[in-house]
């Protein structure tokens, strides 16, 4: 029925907040964002929760209504799609329990065996998917319920039920009507950290393929490789939620609804498929000099590092929405290394086998760019 944390939490991935409290409401006020959200959020749960137990107490003047507000507040949620969501599923729960704890009532004249039935029964009744994340307090209603005494009451049992799905109905109205939030800082914050990511990771690799001899250490590129991929990660989370916190939404056409930022952030994501494979071709041929795979030749290998220092550049102009990327060099480069893989044939075969297994990877991420 109810989700146990402050509405309006953010996710793992955003920016620690300022520690100092007045620092943390100057950045509230002053900046979009997630202080800022977080205050309108929680000003809009007090809100909801004052207005339904406003209308439980005064208007319908329901005994002790503290589920209505209780559920006001966990349904003002991070998107205006999860509070419609959630509104269904906590009002089913609820439901569900409290019919459990009337039948376990009727059917069992020990309360105490009543109340581990009902725990039971709801517990287990609560794992449907379709619950989602309210799916433990069809137990746990049951268990007030029958705690209580009212499970024998039918008016008591029905005034549950209509302060729940009061409360919930607030908490959504209050979410959806007022300032429904939105998630647009999110995709450039993601775009600038992702962006830097990649471009610094080609920026090594250009780095190691530039050296004469092949470094002995790699493991700085794993390492580089893992942080990125986080980065990606966090980026397509990103991309969920901001999409999700559009559906829905009365503000969804708004600046804040990012939008322009999506565009250039899903093709920085789209790059991973092919800067994994450079990375590990790199990796594999920088690393011995063997067959079949050998170290390119250094005037290939100085075409090459240029190649991805230039797609670096063109990768940190991607991560800015509006900026303009230049890949004409990119092109130029690519076909000089493409024609010398089908001529050269002093390069012997295994050194224009590692060329190509560099050359190769480079190029999909110049059609991905081109794509964007």
């Amino acid at each position: 029925m109810l989700r146990q944390r402050p509405p309006g939490t953010p996710g793992p991935d955003e920016d620690q907040a300022d520690r100092t409290p007045v620092g943390w409401i100057a950045r509230a006020v002053r900046v979009p964002g997630r202080e800022r959200r977080i205050l309108v959020q929680s000003a809009k749960a007090t809100f909801a929760a004052t207005v339904a137990w406003l209308l439980a107490t005064l208007v319908l003047r329901l005994p002790q209504p503290f589920l209505a507000p209780y559920a006001a507040v966990f349904l003002v949620e991070a998107t205006v799609y999860r509070s419609l969501r959630g509104w269904l599923q906590q009002v089913g729960s609820v439901a569900s329990g409290v019919l459990l704890a009337a039948v376990a009532a009727q059917l069992i004249p020990w309360q105490a065996v009543a109340l581990a039935t009902v725990v039971f029964v709801g517990l287990l009744a609560g794992s449907w998917r379709r619950f989602g994340e309210a799916g433990v307090w069809v137990g746990v209603t049951g268990m007030l319920v029958i705690s209580y005494g009212t499970a024998r009451e039918p008016v008591l049992l029905g005034d549950r039920l209509l302060e729940t799905a009061l409360g919930a109905a607030i908490g959504v109205a209050v979410n959806t009507l007022i300032l429904p939030p939105l998630y647009g800082e999110r995709l450039a914050a993601a775009a600038g950290r992702l962006g830097k990511a990649l471009a610094e990771l080609l920026e090594s690799l250009s780095a190691v393929i530039r050296r004469d001899e092949p470094p002995e250490d790699l493991d700085h590129l794993l390492s580089q490789e893992q942080d990125t991929r986080s980065q990606v990660l966090a980026a397509e989370e990103a991309v969920g939620l901001t999409r999700e916190g559009r559906m829905l939404n009365l503000r969804r056409g708004r600046p804040a609804a990012g939008t322009h930022h999506e565009r250039p952030l899903r093709t920085l994501i789209g790059l991973w498929p092919a800067v994994s494979p450079l990375i590990a071709a790199v990796r594999t041929t920088a690393g011995r000099r063997e067959h079949p795979f050998e170290y390119p030749w250094p005037d290939a290998r100085e075409a090459l590092a240029d190649l991805v220092h230039h797609l670096a550049g063109a990768v940190r102009a991607v991560a800015v929405a509006g900026e303009p990327v230049e890949l004409d060099e990119c092109r130029a480069l690519l076909e000089k290394l493409e024609t010398r893989l089908v001529t050269a044939e002093e390069d012997g075969v295994p050194a224009r086998l590692g060329l190509g297994a560099m050359t190769l990877p480079a190029r999909l991420l110049l059609e991905q760019l081109e794509r964007r």
